[in-house]
């Protein structure tokens, strides 16, 4: 369920896997994506087994309704009503889980561990080419962050993210350093040496999860797959919600 579970001095962080779940089909086996077809009662049950893992009510996972922008979702308690539209959010309220679902795109959590501010964003290629990064890291300073540090969860990797030859030239226009090569040589695109370069940019250290997705039959990929569930990135500050 948990490919990877860190306590970062009294922060954590996590990133699921495929494995531990209800779904069936294509959506094998711990799907949280509401959006991509599968059964809504089996998602449901798969947020309530992570949520029994980072100890917190359902309620107290928060996901986002994702849109590949740059907006910025500032959290300090469940949802109530609609859920944001945006593609990153922030909070300094402990006992508050934020996820970020992918299928390829780019998990970034985010945190400082002296302030006590958590934050996740998902930057996918128009995420990254239209500051998603950048535009976290200032609403974590707008909260008080100072000293921040993040982790890069498993995405597609630039030998897998072919893409055409235009598309690669406007976005590395914005990030060069996502500029790549697939593995047959054809024009392709680094989203998260991309993501990577833009958080060292913004004076955040930055720790990559490895893994491609695409290469990795144990993670979702919309672009291996087509019809495909959706795994998580998570950051909380453990402890009851203020």
């Amino acid at each position: 369920m948990l490919r990877h579970d860190e306590d970062a001095g009294g922060t954590r962080f996590a990133f699921t896997d495929r494995f531990g779940g209800v779904s069936a089909g294509p959506y094998a086996e711990l799907n949280l994506g509401g959006h991509v077809g599968d059964d809504a009662g089996a998602v449901a049950e798969n947020r309530g087994l992570v949520a029994e893992r980072t100890g917190l009510p359902a309620d107290h996972v928060l996901y986002l309704n994702q849109v590949h922008s740059a907006a910025v979702a500032v959290v300090d308690g469940p949802w109530r009503g609609r859920v944001p539209d945006a593609d990153a959010m922030v909070t300094s309220r402990p006992g508050l889980a934020l996820a970020v679902l992918v299928a390829d795109c780019v998990p970034v959590l985010l945190a400082d561990l002296r302030a006590r501010v958590v934050a996740v964003a998902h930057a996918g290629r128009r995420g990254l080419a239209d500051g998603v990064v950048p535009a976290i890291l200032a609403a974590m300073r707008d909260q008080g962050a100072d000293q921040i540090t993040a982790r890069i969860g498993p995405s597609i990797c630039g030998r897998c993210y072919e893409v055409p030859e235009q598309m690669r030239a406007d976005v590395a226009e914005r990030v060069p350093e996502s500029w790549a090569t697939s593995r047959t040589g054809t024009p392709a695109l680094d989203v998260a040496a991309g993501v990577e370069a833009q958080l060292r940019r913004g004076g955040t250290e930055a720790i990559r999860v490895e893994g491609c997705t695409v290469e990795d039959p144990s993670l979702y990929s919309y672009r291996r797959d087509r019809t495909s569930g959706r795994f998580a990135g998570l950051v909380w500050l453990p402890g009851p919600a203020r």
